[in-house]
């Protein structure tokens, strides 16, 4: 869903990471973003980091170029791991 106001938007791939969550779900696997032509679009820099977060380095993401793990997609990432010692 998005705002005129990007800032205040809702993605669908938070929505989904809230449902799991609120469902008591357990870790992401596989997830695939999709246009209204059912074509793979990439998600926002935010949303990424709630995928890693919630699926790890090794969950797929189907993008544009083909089905990719979050280690491709956020080389980088910032995890759990990071925040370790720290208080």
């Amino acid at each position: 869903m998005e705002n005129a106001a990007y800032g205040v938007a809702l993605c669908a791939e938070c929505g989904m990471v809230s449902s799991l969550h609120a469902t008591g779900g357990g870790r992401l696997v596989a997830v695939a973003c999709v246009n209204g032509d059912e074509l793979p679009v990439m998600p926002c820099g935010r949303c990424r980091q709630l995928l890693w977060e919630n699926g790890g380095p090794t969950m797929l993401l189907r993008t544009a170029r083909g089905v990719v793990p979050m280690t491709e997609v956020l080389p980088d990432a910032f995890d759990d791991g990071d925040l370790a010692g720290r208080s």
